[in-house]
């Protein structure tokens, strides 16, 4: 292994290693241990250290359940709440060049994932775009999101910032420009840029933004989810020193259990960022409209069919018949405030857009607007409300198909990542996102447009067609797929079909 120079930071020498000319370093500490009194509470900057610091691996996961995705996540890895809060640094030239950072947030419904995913290799975008690619770990479910209102709110969202801090103050030694820093990030990681948007903490730490599938999470459960969760522990409400004590084996074991339920009753994860009044003040949607993150270019955009990803966890669900549409839509029209009115009309809507061109079955049916209702119409919001103060505002739409269950899946949530990535190569990979010379020029193009979109907070370049930017005359979009082309409005009688809804 060919090492890297030693490289001087705030909190002490790392040193790590080269691999294609990439210097890589893994495994650093931007926080203290999350653990005895600063379990649930916001992070502590790092103790220096004296020796060097080996900066080979990478750190642990940080605490979570169980998951069965692991063609997105990989092989279970080692957790540690001890040595979790970590980032990893790619960079061609720990030199005074001064090159775009792009800081990466990974997603996984605020449960799962970490910064050490396979998808995740930094290599080939650094190495692309002469770049400097971070990503990090940041806590997840209760331990990051639990909601004790005046004692506990928001640290996974505090952890963001303090890996944005250490950024801040440190990357200019790997050749990073503090100054021109891009936040990005699929699922929830999507939510969390455009939550960062609205954080007065995270103010002036980054430059630009891409969303990758913003999920929309309803705001009224976060609290009675917390309580929830509390009472399965059997600890009084409120007991956060009791919390504190807790083996986090049990912490898992419950909020696996509680991860269960939610899928049967549709029931989104407690443990999301929410509007505490202090450190997440308002809502970003409407942050976002009254102009508060306007000096932000945002690039945001969802996948063709988002939800189908649960057909590939879930793939022997019982046939759809119209009544079961009938009562899932329903039930998410109630959860949204309506009557069953606006559900019968909704699938009317959606049947009359697709006659002709979709499927109507209603598997697809439902398929289609839980893609929009979870992913695509708040992304959508997202960027009305931006368009309206930053002219650097870019939709787009994933369009390339997964190969996997034979092409049941469509075009589902995180196929893109390893486009963004430019990891297609890595085994296993291919299963899920597809393989060959067209997935290689597509995932160029969509690397250049994200490279380009950091560099300059532009997206546009010379791999790809003129790219307008998103108002709500034309809307449009940008298609990445077998053919990348910009459409104007696409689906718009779907889109339309929820304007009085959300």
């Amino acid at each position: 292994m060919e090492k890297t120079e030693i490289i001087n930071t705030k909190y002490g020498k790392i040193q790590g290693y080269i691999e294609k000319g990439i210097k890589i370093f893994k495994g650093i500490p931007y926080a203290a241990p999350p653990i005895n009194d600063l379990r649930f509470m916001p992070p502590k900057a790092p103790d220096a250290w004296s020796d060097i610091l080996i900066a080979t691996e990478f750190g642990p996961n940080v605490p979570q359940p169980e998951n069965n995705a692991s063609f997105l996540f990989g092989p279970p890895r080692e957790e540690n709440e001890v040595n979790c809060l970590t980032l990893n640094i790619w960079t061609p030239g720990a030199d005074k060049e001064r090159r775009p950072v792009m800081f990466w947030i990974h997603g996984g419904n605020f449960r799962y994932g970490s910064s050490a995913q396979v998808t995740y290799n930094g290599l080939p975008l650094a190495k692309r775009g002469n770049v400097v690619l971070v990503t990090i770990n940041y806590r997840l479910g209760p331990l990051g999101y639990l909601y004790i209102p005046g004692k506990t709110a928001n640290v996974g969202m505090l952890d963001q910032v303090a890996a944005l801090k250490w950024v801040h103050d440190n990357i200019e030694a790997f050749g990073g420009d503090p100054n021109n820093v891009t936040i990005f990030g699929e699922s929830a990681g999507a939510a969390s840029v455009i939550t960062l948007l609205a954080m007065p903490a995270a103010k002036s730490l980054f430059h630009r933004a891409i969303a990758q599938s913003t999920p929309f999470y309803y705001d009224s459960y976060q609290e009675a989810g917390s309580k929830k969760f509390i009472s399965k522990l059997r600890v009084d409400p409120g007991d956060i020193e009791s919390l504190k004590k807790i083996d986090i084996k049990k912490i898992n074991r419950i909020h696996y259990k509680m991860a269960l339920e939610g899928y049967a009753t549709q029931e989104t994860t407690p443990f999301t960022p929410v509007v505490d009044g202090k450190i997440l003040p308002e809502d970003p949607l409407k942050v976002l409209n009254n102009g508060y993150a306007g000096d932000i270019p945002l690039l945001i955009g969802t996948n063709r069919d988002e939800i189908k990803f649960y057909h590939a966890l879930l793939p022997n669900l019982p046939e759809l018949d119209s009544e079961q549409l009938f009562n899932r839509t329903n039930r998410v029209i109630k959860n949204l405030g309506h009557n069953e009115d606006k559900a019968k009309r909704l699938i009317e809507n959606y049947k009359e857009a697709r006659e002709g061109k979709l499927s109507t079955d209603p598997q697809e049916i439902l398929d289609a607007i839980l893609t929009d209702v979870v992913f695509r119409i708040i992304t959508i919001r997202i960027a009305e409300a931006q368009g309206k103060h930053q002219s650097n505002t870019y939709a787009y739409m994933f369009t390339w198909p997964s190969p996997m269950m034979a092409g049941k899946l469509g075009v589902p949530h995180a196929v893109e990542v390893a486009f963004v990535f430019g990891t297609l190569y890595i085994p296993g990979t291919e299963k899920y996102c597809g393989k060959g010379k067209d997935a290689e020029i597509l995932s160029e193009k969509v690397m250049d447009s994200w490279i380009a979109f950091a560099r300059t907070g532009n997206p546009n370049n010379d791999n790809v067609p003129e790219w307008p930017s998103y108002d709500v005359g034309k809307r449009a979009t940008m298609l990445f797929g077998k053919e990348t082309k910009v459409v104007n409005a696409p689906f718009d009688k779907e889109r339309a079909a929820w304007d009085d809804i959300i």
